[in-house]
């Protein structure tokens, strides 16, 4: 049904005389120092002339009601008007800008809104240039190549507007705009969790018209069964209005309510696909010197909007805050000595639903006493929610492009910046990544007759992913993390690429890191140089060759005229890790000598090979260049 929906969105009005693409909406951006094509749709045979700044094309639309016009390139600036004129039809596009438009994709990390990072109210109340603008591509799928949008508009960078944007893309334009001094256009096309296949054309994938029918037409079936097991769970239960409070009191029969494990998301509990409200019980134990003095209650990371209360008195809520752990404060007053009873109303909005998070994040702490656990099986019960498996159109081949990057096209760029991976983070799939991403990139400039259309990406934050393998010493024997960092970087092969490192800026225990800025302007670094051709250092050091002379390794980098240097200070460096022949590595010392950094270790007297920050989660990795970009994460060995 979703797909009907969205493929009658994109049928042409049987009213509309001529019709454009929502990119060219008012508050436009469009690419300076290039041709412009306009397109549209129209009736067959009609006429369609296009007039902007002085400047005039025309075009007949052809059998299938297509047409497209090309302007003359056009310097930087405006405000302009497009105006499209078929037969007794006129549509005007007004405050049109000239200037660079960047095309921002990728998953969570790049669709993370500016509202939900360091610094944003300071961020937000500055936010006062209106050559500043983004375009949200909503999240649609398509099994076909699709010519239209699914929705979006442009929109100017204000207070009121930019809590909403991607902050990547919000920070990126900000430096632009400092060092160009032209209006910047960010088109966001990014879905959270979403793998690399999906952004790939099924030529990027190798695969043929028949292959792809085939897949769709088996996963309709498997979302078919799961949706009916997930309706089967939930048929025991009335629907109820959302928004109540009528299972939030003292006493209450839970005698039909299910068991649900907590902390977990209920997708992986049986409940595929469901959105919606549902709630949660379950009782601690306090002495009435704990009840007496009051407790904070731990709810683990709640999925997407939360709202608590203890035998029957409300104690904390929090919207939309999916990735933030909730610690209530519980005052005496709505407490006991005994079993006090505890609900949760969650609502889903779409993605993973429930109470998530980490089992030490669900707690009850005594004022001064130690925390108790409350993880573990709880109740669970439905009040108002929907069945579909939307959300995981984000994992398939070639869905995201067909609906998100496609239509884009050909719309003019001055480049493109990524920002995905974690979703492509396992052993198999990191490997596969390097060929892949390569393929996409090589793709996406072929679509766009671009063949070095600079493509710049963020390489994977430092988190505690849980991938890494280890030996009984602790010593890391795999790290999906690092395989595709690595895969990353070989993209750099590639003509017109870089990549922003960022295994500093991470957060060891969440996905998301806060600090986008610093991702925004280490791509918009990138930018100045791959796109604009500005002399600068734009990267931290990168590995480029190693010398074993006796027990030492000796490494030398790429440095961009700049030098080594540790980011605490000093000649010692840290997160590098020799190995012999026999290819087990050991912590190593490590320093500095010049331009090179010197490695050896006790445990290894005849080197082989030499890895550094080599885990998903590099924390002591600290070589930096003197202008404080880390060094990528490398080995010398692809044993």
């Amino acid at each position: 049904m979703a797909l009907v929906l969205l493929l009658l969105a994109f049928s042409l009005p049987a009213h509309a005389a001529v019709e454009l693409p929502l990119l060219f909406s008012d508050g436009a951006v469009l690419q300076r120092d290039r041709p412009l094509p306009v397109w549209g749709w129209a009736a067959p045979g009609t006429a369609v002339q296009v007039t902007f700044d002085g400047r005039r094309a025309e075009a007949v639309a052809d059998a299938d009601g297509r047409w497209s016009a090309v302007l003359p390139a056009h310097a930087a600036g405006g405000p302009f008007e497009i105006t499209v004129t078929a037969g007794d039809e006129t549509i005007v596009v007004r405050d049109v800008l000239v200037g660079d438009v960047w095309l921002a994709s990728g998953q969570s990390n790049m669709e993370w809104p500016l509202l939900q990072t360091d610094g944003a109210e300071a961020e937000i109340a500055r936010a006062d240039d209106p050559l500043i603008r983004h375009f949200k591509v909503p999240k649609s799928w398509a099994d076909t190549p699709q010519a239209r949008l699914a929705g979006g508009a442009w929109a100017v960078a204000s207070p009121q507007t930019v809590g909403d944007f991607s902050a990547v893309g919000y920070h990126f334009a900000r430096e632009l705009r400092a060092a160009t001094g032209v209006p910047v256009g960010i088109i966001d096309s990014s879905w959270g969790g979403s793998a690399i296949e999906a952004w790939m054309g099924a030529e990027m994938l190798g695969l043929d018209a028949a292959a792809l029918a085939e897949k769709m037409r088996g996963k309709r079936e498997a979302d078919a069964e799961v949706e009916a097991r997930t309706r089967g769970l939930i048929a025991r239960w009335p629907e109820i209005a959302a928004g109540g409070t009528e299972f939030a009191v003292d006493a209450l029969d839970t005698a039909d309510w299910a068991d649900i494990e907590v902390p977990a998301l209920w997708e992986a509990q049986g409940y595929a696909g469901m959105d919606g409200e549902a709630w949660y019980r379950t009782t601690f134990e306090l002495s009435a010197d704990e009840a007496a003095a009051g407790v904070t209650l731990g709810l683990g990371q709640i999925d997407d909007t939360d709202r608590a209360w203890v035998n029957g008195q409300a104690i904390g809520g929090m919207e939309n805050g999916w990735s933030t752990p909730r610690a209530y404060p519980v005052p005496a007053a709505a407490l006991r000595a005994g079993a006090n009873a505890l609900a949760v109303r969650v609502t889903d909005t779409g993605g993973g639903g429930g109470i998530a998070g980490n089992a030490d994040q669900l707690y009850v702490a005594p004022a001064g006493g130690a925390r108790r656990p409350l993880a573990g099986d709880w109740k669970f019960r439905t009040t108002a929610v929907t069945v579909s498996l939307l959300d995981d159109k984000n994992q398939i081949d070639t869905l995201l492009y067909n609906a998100m990057i496609r239509p884009l096209q050909p719309y003019p760029l001055r480049g493109a910046i990524w920002y995905q991976g974690e979703a492509n983070a396992w052993p198999e799939g990191a490997w596969r990544y390097r060929e892949q991403f390569a393929d996409m990139i090589r793709g996406w400039r072929g679509d766009w007759n671009a063949p070095e259309l600079p493509f710049l990406w963020a390489q994977l934050a430092g988190f505690v992913s849980g991938g890494d393998r280890t030996d009984a010493d602790g010593r890391v024997l795999e790290s999906p993390w690092a395989v595709l960092r690595e895969s990353q970087a070989a993209a750099l092969a590639l003509p017109a690429t870089a990549q922003a490192v960022t295994i500093d800026v991470g957060d060891a225990h969440d996905i998301h890191p806060r600090d986008k800025r610093t991702v925004g302007q280490r791509l918009a670094l990138a930018a100045r140089h791959v796109a604009y051709g500005e002399d600068l250092v734009f990267s931290g050091p990168v590995y480029r060759a190693m010398a074993i002379e006796g027990d030492r390794a000796v490494l030398r980098f790429d440095l961009q005229g700049s030098s080594l240097a540790v980011r605490v200070g000093g000649d010692a460096v840290h997160g590098f890790e020799i190995a012999g022949t026999d290819r087990v590595f050991h912590p190593a010392q490590a320093r500095i000598a010049g331009d090179t950094v010197v490695v050896r270790s006790d445990a290894v007297p005849a080197p082989a090979a030499v890895r550094y920050a080599w885990r998903d989660n590099p924390e002591d990795a600290d070589l930096i260049n003197r202008e404080g970009l880390p060094a990528s994460p490398f080995r010398t060995e692809e044993w």
